[in-house]
């Protein structure tokens, strides 16, 4: 253990160095949707907690679709700043923005007014479906300016500064609870406004967010070099395609895994009310050791970035590997705190003893599921910085709607498992997922040719 130690010292340094600020950053993004699911589930009652997991699970996919495409400037961006051609980073900015506001724009068209058409006919509680449909409308109208604030912070991120996107994170998370609280229970002369409230609570912390990202951005000394380019007559068609090119297939592995966990939640509401808000507690608490281990991913993505723009193939791989390490390390850590305390985390959302109860058994279930879940994540960041996106995506597509949902679906509706078959069926997904990304990964990595991207020149 001590000459691995050593032998990966560095590389466990450099990597925790991007990783701490990108983990806390990306944690932000669950934490405001725990924030509200805690501030529902306490103020609001369980059929809003209900409604909230119902939002959620129909929000994940077109969110991560648009999380996705704006990940599409991180690896090349750091490819770029690898070579030193740093006139071609502006340029990536200036065409990244631009995506991801039309993207943006159409997301939210999509969201609110496809999902009203077939809200009601998903065969969920009736009251549950009308909390439901305000509380989409502003999280759906959120993405626009969630969008523009990824937009600055995967560029920033991409040459390395990641402190700053979490220190906004921090304080964006502030607001929203503050927020929230203010607005659902009604204080300081507010009226209360239920489950609208966290939904305007998060509207107005990504407005706050993206203004604040984009001027530290645009004004910081230290990108001036970077910005130089920066400008609308540098949006075209070649650098357009070539983020979508790698933002695309990111986000199809999101929507492959989070649809699939979507699809899950769908079926458990199918089961029962209570089933769905204890889906929604462990759902939550296991959503933020995923953004965490995240966060290691993007960290991994831009280390591979580099050293692959810099045609430093051993490094790549040294560095790769001690990523792995880290994430096996801290999700075991979370594993043993979701055996240790499935009793009491769920207090923490909820004091519904029926919702406690099936969620302290589904906690238990998500300890076993952490390190596929960890692994998996920075398989696809490391592939990711080398970018390799087109067979992880199919390796995604297979572990989750392939092995995964059917097993879930087979588990819990067809053997009477109940919402417990359907997250073993969400397990076996993610180890089919982890194993596979590695094996790509080891086959990469260990082959003469590692030139997987083409340049623009």
């Amino acid at each position: 253990m001590k000459a691995l130690y050593q032998k990966y010292r560095s590389y466990y340094r450099d990597s925790l160095k991007l990783a701490i600020p990108v983990v806390i950053s990306q944690l932000g993004h669950t934490l405001v949707q725990t924030s509200d699911s805690i501030i529902v589930g306490h103020f609001a009652g369980t059929t809003a907690l209900a409604a909230v997991s119902l939002v959620n699970s129909l929000f994940l996919v077109p969110l991560v679709i648009g999380m996705g495409i704006s990940y599409g400037i991180t690896p090349l961006i750091a490819q770029n700043n690898g070579r030193g051609n740093f006139a071609e980073c502006g340029r990536l900015l200036s065409n990244s923005f631009f995506l991801n506001v039309i993207t943006g724009i159409v997301l939210f068209c999509g969201i609110y007014f496809g999902v009203i058409l077939f809200i009601d006919k998903l065969h969920q509680s009736p009251e549950v479906v009308v909390q439901a449909k305000p509380y989409l409308f502003l999280l759906s109208l959120s993405i626009i300016p969630l969008l523009v604030f990824n937009t600055f912070k995967q560029f920033a991120e991409g040459l390395g500064f990641t402190k700053q996107a979490m220190l906004i994170s921090i304080w964006g998370n502030a607001l929203n609870i503050v927020l929230g609280v203010i607005f659902v229970k009604g204080l300081f002369g507010v009226t209360p406004m239920g489950i609208k409230g966290v939904g305007y609570s998060t509207l107005i912390d990504r407005c706050v967010m993206a203004i604040v990202m984009a001027i530290y951005v645009l004004r910081s000394p230290i990108f001036k070099k970077y910005l130089k380019d920066f400008a609308i007559r540098n949006i075209d068609r070649v650098r357009g395609l070539q983020l979508m090119k790698i933002g695309t297939p990111v986000a199809m592995q999101y929507v492959f895994e989070v649809g699939a966990f979507g699809g899950a939640a769908l079926i458990i509401g199918s089961i029962g009310m209570i089933e769905q808000a204890a889906h929604q507690v462990a759902i939550s608490l296991a959503a933020m050791t995923y953004m965490m281990a995240s966060g290691v991913s993007s960290a991994a993505a831009i280390r591979s970035g580099n050293y692959f723009g810099s045609g430093n193939h051993k490094e790549l791989r040294l560095s790769a590997i001690s990523n792995y390490h880290i994430v096996i390390v801290f999700m075991s850590c979370t594993a043993i705190i979701f055996a240790l305390f499935n009793q009491y985390l769920p207090w923490i959302y909820t004091s519904d003893k029926a919702v406690i109860v099936i969620a302290a058994q589904l906690l238990i279930v998500a300890a076993f599921f952490q390190l596929f879940d960890g692994t998996q994540v920075v398989g696809l960041g490391v592939l990711r910085g080398m970018g390799d996106v087109n067979m992880p995506t199919i390796i995604t597509f297979i572990s989750y709607w392939i092995i995964g949902l059917p097993i879930a679906y087979l588990l819990g509706v067809y053997f009477n498992l109940g919402v417990m078959g359907v997250w073993y069926g969400l397990v076996l997904g993610l180890m089919a997922s982890s194993i596979m990304l590695f094996l790509r990964f080891q086959k990469i990595s260990k082959s003469n040719n590692l030139i997987i991207v083409d340049d623009i020149e």
